[in-house]
């Protein structure tokens, strides 16, 4: 288990859903998709995420997932991810969804 961490911790996340306008794999990497995700009023994003092994652009295109939002923007090569992907591990990356479509950029709470 991870250390434990506090209330005023964890509410320090930006948890959104977010629909996926467009994805592509990332060129030179076979772990990369690069994710256009629409949050709403919180605007367009590029994400990167390394579940390429598992799924294909067509499988998530148009879907929403949870995405972590104010995650420090992080290079991955050569291009900036501007959030993350939350997935669950259960021997594939499973990516968290709403069980009902939602507005784009609905928190997480």
């Amino acid at each position: 288990m991870k250390p434990i961490v506090t209330i005023d911790d964890f509410t320090k996340l930006d948890i959104r859903i977010g629909t996926i306008l467009d994805c592509v794999e990332k060129e030179k990497s076979d772990k990369l998709l690069r994710l256009t995700v629409d949050f709403g009023e919180d605007g367009i994003r590029n994400i990167l995420s390394g579940i390429r092994a598992w799924y294909s652009p067509e499988d998530i295109k148009g879907r929403q997932f949870a995405f972590v939002l104010n995650l420090a923007p992080r290079s991955m090569m050569g291009e900036e991810s501007q959030g993350m992907l939350l997935t669950v591990d259960d021997k594939i990356p499973l990516p968290l969804k709403p069980g009902s479509q939602v507005k784009p950029g609905s928190r997480v709470n």
